[in-house]
């Protein structure tokens, strides 16, 4: 295990909403010890008094979740080193001496590449890792380029693209569901499954990041990584083991699968929006275009769709739906798998009865599933939905995130070709999209979206 770890960026707000508290969370289940280094670094001219005062602000800040005894050992561990990435001199007193530690690198995704050449010049330790945040590149040649930057610095193994959706324990769920119980391992197929989708809709609007935000969009925040890793988990092939390598090869084959968008399907299985203003709750909402920072030329989109074919043998004829969208009415964060109806329905007024849909809630962590049961009449029929809620996890997605990470076990992380791949599923959209063959749709803050389209009528 190693037990240095240097934050790169460690003012800014994914350092103290989550890598803080994830290592709070570390201290608290008894996972570091007093001989765990933690340099933090930036380009502030602040020194370690400074900042250890700015970390335990933050902390205190997110509430009282883990005990106060962990807040004063990540703050007590803390030495702030002030440093410019792109500074070879500098980075090099940064990782000086020859213990390995893992560089994680809390920066913007452009600055990625840069910070990444440095490292390679000032010379890691051996055995030290490398740390990316998501999204890995702006598209495929600089996921490419980036790939081949970091085989120059350190082996693919000390690689941790990571992506936390792939730590909470509810997607770690899918996995339990559908591989260790027999009745639904028998049916997770097309021949049963009408649809999936894959859905994460929240009430939040921009919030102040308006400099990340308005030049990425949502399908490159949400739908190019955390979604496609989700239906990674939800289609793939059972693995051999959860091991690294079995892990990761299974979720390579099943987005090999996806089959590529023509230009018809780009418009028939793509919808991008923005959100006008409206309400949501009690708060009113500005357009996003009125937005704090936001570039109206870009026409960015805060709510995108696609719709998925796997041409493989298991998954033929099943759509997987993938949406995400911002300043909707209502938080909806959940893998629904719906089944197809049965062959004969002998109790007539079949039309009326709703499909078996088995529910992986992602915010809150729940389980459901939605079945037909005995109305109040004789050979009536309601509703019935069978429901758990999902125990609390040890840790935090960020706290298993930085377990890997230090314990050097990649399966929660993302390959290079993986991470490639994911580009070329989506590329296509994005083309179409940046040359307005698809229509950027708009809907009010605080409803549904914007309006479903209207189907062809049959024939």
């Amino acid at each position: 295990m190693i037990d240095r770890l240097a934050i790169v960026g460690a003012t800014g707000d994914l350092t103290a909403r989550y890598l803080l508290p994830g290592l709070a969370a570390l201290y608290a289940a008894g996972q570091l010890g007093d001989d765990f280094e933690l340099v933090c670094t930036d380009r502030k001219d602040w020194d370690t008094d400074t900042y250890r005062s700015w970390a335990g602000a933050q902390l205190d800040r997110l509430g009282s979740t883990w005990p106060e005894h962990a807040r004063k050992q990540v703050v007590s561990a803390a030495r702030f080193q002030q440093c410019d990435i792109t500074d070879v001199a500098a980075v090099k007193a940064l990782v000086g001496g020859t213990a390995p530690l893992a560089v994680y690198l809390a920066l913007p995704p452009a600055v990625f590449a840069p910070a990444v050449s440095t490292l390679e010049r000032a010379v890691l330790p051996s055995g030290s890792r490398i740390v990316l945040e998501k999204p890995f590149g702006e598209d495929l040649d600089s996921a490419v380029r980036l790939n081949r930057l970091l085989a120059e610095v350190v082996p693919e193994e000390a690689v941790f693209r990571v992506d936390h959706f792939l730590a909470m324990s509810t997607v770690e769920n899918i996995l339990g569901s559908r591989l260790a119980n027999r009745v639904l391992e028998v049916i997770w197929n097309s021949a049963n499954i009408a649809a999936v989708d894959i859905v994460w809709d929240e009430r939040l609007t921009l919030e102040d990041r308006a400099g990340y935000y308005d030049g990425t969009g949502a399908l490159k925040d949400m739908l190019q990584n955390h979604l496609l890793q989700i239906l990674c988990l939800v289609a793939m092939e059972p693995p051999v083991s959860l091991g690294e390598r079995d892990l990761r090869d299974r979720k390579m084959d099943m987005l090999r699968s996806i089959r590529p968008f023509t230009d018809a399907d780009v418009a028939q299985r793509s919808r991008r929006a923005r959100y006008l203003a409206g309400r949501i709750g009690d708060r009113t909402v500005p357009a996003y275009v009125d937005e704090n920072g936001v570039d109206p030329t870009r026409r960015t989109e805060t709510f995108a769709e696609i719709e998925l074919e796997l041409d493989n043998w298991r998954w033929a004829g099943t759509p997987f739906r993938l949406r995400t969208g911002k300043a909707l009415g209502r938080d909806r964060m959940e893998v629904a798998v719906r089944f197809r109806d049965v062959p004969h329905m002998p109790f007539g007024h079949a039309g009326e009865i709703l499909p078996n849909v088995l529910r992986f809630g992602l915010v809150p962590e729940t389980l459901s599933l939605d079945l037909i049961g005995n109305g109040p009449q004789a050979f009536s029929f309601a509703p019935l939905r069978l429901a758990a809620q999902m125990p609390p996890p040890d840790l935090p997605p960020y706290g298993r995130l930085l377990q890997e990470v230090l314990t050097g076990n990649a399966a929660l992380s993302i390959r290079g070709d993986e991470a490639e791949q994911a580009w070329r599923v989506v590329e296509p959209v994005l083309a179409a999209w940046d040359e307005g063959r698809v229509p950027l749709e708009e809907y009010p803050a605080g409803s549904d979206g914007p309006a479903p389209r209207r189907r062809p009528d049959p024939d």
